[in-house]
């Protein structure tokens, strides 16, 4: 499956409030499902020694899921496209690492 795809099925189980002018929305809910991902790692740290089982990844790889599709709604109303927000992101950092600056600070770089 490609981003492009992805976004459009994933918007047709977007139902919240204001869905189709409501970037707010799926902002927090990106921040709140990122959240439980670094959850998830720490309790991996804490209580599996910082092993991720089979059913650690398991698990993140729902969550991880839900972080995608909040990206892809928030990119929908904001009128942007995963494909081009993808490639945009692998430009960058293609231009970092040839000018040798990708470890470093600062979107401007």
């Amino acid at each position: 499956m490609d981003f492009q795809a992805y976004q459009q099925q994933s918007r047709s189980t977007a139902r919240y409030p204001g869905a189709g002018a409501n970037p707010i929305y799926p902002t927090l809910g990106l921040s709140g499902e990122a959240g439980e991902v670094a959850d998830k790692v720490k309790k991996v740290l804490r209580d599996q020694g910082g092993i991720f089982s089979a059913e650690a990844v398991a698990s993140l790889k729902l969550e991880l899921g839900d972080v995608l599709w909040y990206v892809a709604q928030l990119a929908t109303e904001l009128g942007l496209d995963l494909d081009q927000i993808a490639q945009s992101n692998l430009d960058k950092l293609a231009s970092r690492d040839a000018r040798n600056v990708i470890s470093g600070s600062g979107d401007n770089r």
